[in-house]
């Protein structure tokens, strides 16, 4: 017990990033239990730490990682019994799958514990997703996607940013573009930072290391993560790479199943099958014509890397120009809670109102005319007019 007390007072000790996610607001903090879900990279140790730090007591609080080799000789209910009984009230468990039978761990901690606050995390999302049924009475999930464009600029250039709803930038784009440029000076150029290494917040340890470190992390999901939560034979763990890097060299890809199996030497349903590991991985997103009836033999009607960053490290600097566009607007929305579909005309339908067409500054309404509702999104472009709004507007959506 007292190794991890220690560990955990040097390491808040040390913790003194400022900067904070649009998520820690939102957490109620005050739940008896709760469940943050995230990909890995995405900060979600910082942000626990970060709310040690500000707003708990020290002597009632520990926080501990359960990849931690004290935990192959220590069972974590003990210890966690052992805390309690010091006057231990707050307890942080991150990387919590990677000990064994957690969930059972995590329940009787909870049930026996009654005036212990629970806080629990990891970075395999498969391995938290699975466990929803059986402590969702229990626990409170988030999700803590990867970082906005808005959020990006706070954490690089401190700049304190709003956020708007997308029915604001809908309504009042031109004018809410002026105001950010009171003092985001040159959004063009800020965003094609973003679009290369602006999605995970590590970037702030060394870009020139960023690449590497996302094919490490692509690496670490695929190799150890996915056959933690999911029974999958070596030989797919390389075709899953292989199929991220078709991705992420294509146009915006409206894949072509049979010839997408052929082309990962994998038949159409174990293809199907992969595309749903590598969505729930949050690799990639399958976007589909409707948001009813997903299924796992559903076939994506597009397929996007889950982020632009990922397009930059895995396309080795060659990356699309209307797949990083796309991909931007897919993240940005999406993660800020809306529901994004494949429509007839355009590219994307939002939450089954708004249809938009994304492309570049010249980009016409051709596609989407005669359509209510109907707006044309454009890179490359500061200000906007009528139905036509730049593309970087929506990275101030959370």
């Amino acid at each position: 017990m007292e190794s991890l007390i220690n560990k955990f007072r040097r390491l808040i000790n040390n913790h003194s990033t400022p900067f904070r996610r649009g998520l820690s607001y939102k957490i109620n903090w005050d739940a008896r239990g709760i469940c943050i879900e995230g990909a890995r990279g995405t900060g979600k140790s910082t942000m626990m730490l970060q709310h040690i730090k500000m707003n708990l007591p020290l002597d009632q609080t520990l926080y501990v990682s359960l990849d931690d080799l004290y935990f192959r000789k220590n069972n974590l209910v003990e210890v966690a019994e052992k805390f309690y009984e010091l006057g231990g009230r707050y307890l942080f468990l991150d990387e919590v799958h990677k000990y064994e039978d957690w969930q059972t761990a995590v329940k009787n901690i909870y049930d026996f514990l009654p005036e212990m606050k629970l806080v629990v995390s990891g970075s395999s999302i498969l391995a938290l997703q699975q466990s929803r049924a059986d402590l969702s009475r229990r626990m409170l999930h988030y999700h803590l996607p990867e970082l906005s464009f808005r959020e990006f600029l706070s954490l690089k250039y401190a700049m304190d940013l709003p956020l708007y709803s997308l029915e604001a930038i809908i309504d009042g784009h031109s004018a809410i573009a002026g105001q950010i440029q009171k003092e985001l000076k040159s959004p063009l150029k800020y965003i094609k930072e973003y679009f290369s290494y602006g999605a995970y917040p590590f970037f702030i340890e060394g870009e020139n290391d960023y690449f590497m470190r996302i094919n490490q992390l692509i690496n670490v999901i695929i190799d150890y993560d996915l056959p933690e939560a999911k029974a999958i034979e070596v030989s797919t763990l390389a075709k899953l790479k292989k199929l991220l890097y078709i991705i992420s060299t294509s146009v915006p890809f409206k894949p072509n199943i049979s010839k997408l199996a052929e082309q990962v030497d994998t038949s159409r349903s174990r293809l199907l099958e992969m595309l749903h590991i590598l969505e729930q991985s949050q690799l990639i997103h399958n976007l589909r014509a409707s948001s009813h009836g997903i299924s796992l033999m559903n076939k994506p009607e597009k397929i996007f890397l889950h982020n632009t960053s990922l397009i930059a490290a895995l396309a080795e600097g060659k990356p699309d120009i209307g797949n990083v566009r796309e991909t931007f607007f897919l993240s940005q929305v999406e993660n800020s809670g809306a529901i994004v579909t494949y429509p007839k005309d355009g590219d994307f339908l939002v939450n089954d109102k708004y249809l938009f067409e994304i492309g570049g500054k010249n980009k016409s309404s051709e596609q989407i005319k005669g359509h209510e509702s109907a707006f044309v999104v454009s890179d490359d472009l500061e200000y906007g007019w009528g139905n036509k709004i730049p593309l970087w507007l929506f990275g101030f959506l959370y």
